[in-house]
């Protein structure tokens, strides 16, 4: 994370992940059908095994989104983050979270 953390520190959690988000309103311009709907509609983060976030996300949602929370440093641990899209499929990322004191 890039940071000292003590036991009882609040700390940001900021990611970005890479996916094209596609709302399913748009037509193809070739063909004149619609693009069907695939986005990314849920962030799911755990901090040491414990849920801290859950976050289910609609069509309005931008291409590559950016998120930010806050988190207490706790313990040392994994941080995991798996996004979710409409065909099911799963992008995880796991950080180490390193806490003194």
């Amino acid at each position: 994370m890039g940071k000292n953390l003590k036991k009882g520190d609040i700390f940001e959690v900021k990611t970005l992940v890479s996916h094209p988000m596609e709302s399913g309103q748009r037509k193809d311009k070739d063909t004149g059908k619609m693009i069907p709907r695939l986005i990314l509609n849920r962030l799911h983060v755990t901090y040491n095994g414990e849920r801290v976030l859950n976050v289910k996300w609609d069509p309005g949602v931008s291409a590559n989104p950016y998120t930010s929370f806050f988190v207490r440093a706790d313990k040392s641990g994994p941080m995991t983050l798996i996004w979710t899209d409409d065909k099911g499929e799963k992008f995880e990322k796991t950080v180490q979270i390193e806490v003194s004191g």
